[in-house]
């Protein structure tokens, strides 16, 4: 697929998706932003929802030895 660049620097993809008008009305006003900002904002939610459930599938297993009372001293106290 050929995308081209977007003026943040970022290459982009040209979709097409058949969407529900009102489900789409209604994100774009809660967001407060245009049809594309409010689906990368959507798209990056995703994104990041996925990366917090493997992070939460991580709670437990690692093991740290830290000592906070180092770790919390500042240079020069």
């Amino acid at each position: 697929m050929y995308g081209y660049m977007h003026r943040r620097g970022t290459e982009v993809r040209r979709v097409t998706a058949n969407l529900p008008s009102d489900l789409l009305a209604q994100a774009c006003r809660t967001a407060g932003k245009g049809v594309t900002d409010t689906l990368v904002q959507g798209l990056e939610m995703v994104r990041r929802s996925a990366a917090a459930k493997k992070a939460a599938r991580l709670k437990g297993r690692l093991k740290l030895d830290i000592n906070l009372e180092v770790s919390r001293e500042r240079a020069g106290h």
